[in-house]
């Protein structure tokens, strides 16, 4: 064999969630099919990663301690984000909380999905999927947003609501909080109903907005990396700033008013509104959306 000349490394994503996958079938000599996890743009369910009521417990115990460093001065939070966060760790079971609404929001999916998969025959229908450009986060899951797959017959006499993505749907139910990331945005027909389905479930307390004191997914992910870092802090652990402040990094923009806050000033931007950015996206944020830096 003759030496090849050309040496290149392609770019790409590695998909690491993927591992050792189940045959699905084969539809031709180069194209196994297999099972993937897609991950719904846009929203953020309850955490089940307590996998049970005793881990579940076992948080509760750790926010509330979590909650004492804080009032103590030992974990790097500002005093602003300490009287935001510290009745959410304190006030209440929050790691039960949190494992018992991941639980109704999971069992409200799969209903949901069932339901309008179904077709009025009895037959299911397929699913229409549509990722961003960027199609993989990671973990490798594939990102999308995800809706019952319509006919062009049927979509003519349907509203956008009725033929809306289950995305939305999670958000209508309560049981998922907005979670828009830069530069993922819903266009700007699906935007407003993403906003107009957040306000009513939270001023109709649905799904996990019943419960004032409830964390969204994200922030409740926020504080189990907090816990890790002050306890570190606590037992006497040299830590670099970089790593005191790994448990927040996205910064959060107002997408009524543009103004962008720094990461732990999410808590000023009211829920529907948020918008997230990773700091690899923030100057080209600032730039396309004419962000206003709030300082």
């Amino acid at each position: 064999m003759d030496k090849p000349q050309i040496l290149w490394s392609p770019s790409g994503t590695t998909l690491p969630s993927l591992g050792a996958r189940a045959l699905t079938d084969t539809s031709d000599g180069d194209t196994p099919n297999i099972r993937m996890p897609i991950r719904m743009l846009s929203i953020d369910t309850p955490e089940v990663t307590a996998k049970s009521e005793k881990g579940a417990a076992r948080v509760d115990a750790e926010f509330k301690q979590l909650a004492l460093w804080i009032k103590n001065g030992d974990a790097p939070v500002t005093k602003t984000f300490a009287k935001y966060i510290v009745p959410k760790l304190d006030e209440t079971a929050a790691g039960t909380l949190q494992f018992t609404q991941g639980k109704e929001a999971s069992a409200f999916h799969k209903a949901i999905v069932s339901k309008r998969l179904t077709k009025p025959n009895g037959t299911k229908r397929k699913l229409f999927i549509r990722s961003p450009k960027q199609p993989f986060d990671s973990y490798g899951r594939l990102l999308a947003y995800v809706s019952p797959s319509y006919s062009t017959r049927e979509i003519s006499s349907m509203t956008r609501r009725e033929r809306a993505t289950f995305n939305l749907d999670m958000l209508a139910s309560g049981w998922a909080a907005p979670f828009i990331l830069y530069p993922t945005i819903p266009n700007e027909a699906d935007l407003p109903l993403f906003i107009e389905v957040v306000t009513e479930a939270i001023n109709d307390k649905k799904g996990q907005f019943a419960d004032s004191l409830s964390m969204p997914g994200y922030e409740y992910r926020m504080c189990e990396k907090l816990y890790d870092i002050t306890k570190k802090l606590v037992n006497g652990e040299s830590i670099s700033y970089a790593r005191k402040t790994a448990w927040r990094s996205r910064y959060c923009a107002d997408i009524r008013s543009r103004e962008l806050y720094q990461p732990e000033a999410y808590f000023n931007v009211p829920e529907p509104y948020r918008l997230w950015i990773w700091p690899d996206d923030i100057q080209e944020a600032i730039g396309k959306l004419n962000l206003i830096p709030e300082y």
